[in-house]
């Protein structure tokens, strides 16, 4: 099942690689506007605009990046992270599936990692 939404976290990497990357996969990225600690921009996609939240730092030295839109060519968070990774070489963390505030807690911390080391489901305590 498609996700409403994608969100993942990126290490070491900034916007502007990220701008290239969703640019190739996605279209032409509008330029960035920063909010507070948040800059956001919009992908002007075949099926209308896809808007984008990059939060740096949301958690540690992790960067949440955030689709606000189903239609992006990714089904779900694991689809885009594996597409992150080997575009832009770096680790990628993304919930397993999707994630509702009525799951419990411990599914919170459940977490898929994507690294030069490959795929496996970690705990990452984010709070």
């Amino acid at each position: 099942m498609r996700q409403p939404d994608i969100e993942i976290y990126v290490k070491d990497a900034d916007h502007n690689a990220i701008t290239e990357w969703l640019s190739a996969a996605l279209g032409p990225v509008s330029a960035w506007r920063q909010q507070g600690q948040t800059f956001k921009c919009s992908i002007a996609s075949s099926d209308g605009p896809i808007p984008v939240t990059w939060l740096p730092k949301a958690v540690g030295k992790w960067n949440s990046l955030f689709l606000e839109s189903d239609m992006t060519s990714w089904d779900d968070d694991l689809a885009c992270a594996r597409a992150a990774f080997a575009a832009l070489n770096v680790e990628v963390r993304c919930a397993p599936g999707g994630w509702s505030e009525e799951e419990a807690e411990e599914q919170a911390d459940r977490w898929i990692r994507i690294s030069s080391d490959g795929e496996e489901e970690i705990t990452w305590h984010t709070t």
